[in-house]
């Protein structure tokens, strides 16, 4: 992947956001909080990963939905599994961050 112009232009930017949002949510809730926003980012982003195939706790409506995927034709499926991908990078992006919030927050409170 090439960067463009407007990459270059955008990424400074976008990092200094970032260390922005960083700096004020620790002087606004502190180490501790940090690892309790990492959880609550953490224990979203792994319910919807667990949800991607259904909201429903009814074991009908996955099967349903199973049937009718396996009477997908080939190009359907690939659409499918190419659509997942794409919804999937997002919520691992979200994983990790609140790793990172988790690990960092309650590791800093609990050294300092």
């Amino acid at each position: 992947m090439r960067f463009t112009k407007w990459d270059y232009v955008a990424f400074p930017l976008l990092a200094a956001l970032a260390i922005g949002v960083f700096y004020g949510a620790l002087r606004l809730v502190g180490f501790f909080g940090l690892g309790i926003i990492g959880l609550v980012i953490g224990f979203i982003s792994v319910r919807m990963d667990l949800e991607r195939d259904a909201a429903s706790s009814d074991p009908r409506v996955l099967e349903e939905q199973f049937k009718a995927r396996d009477r997908l034709s080939r190009a359907e499926r690939a659409d499918f599994q190419a659509g997942q991908t794409a919804r999937l990078k997002p919520l691992f992006v979200a994983q990790v961050v609140a790793a990172g919030l988790v690990i960092f927050g309650f590791g800093f409170h609990f050294l300092l």
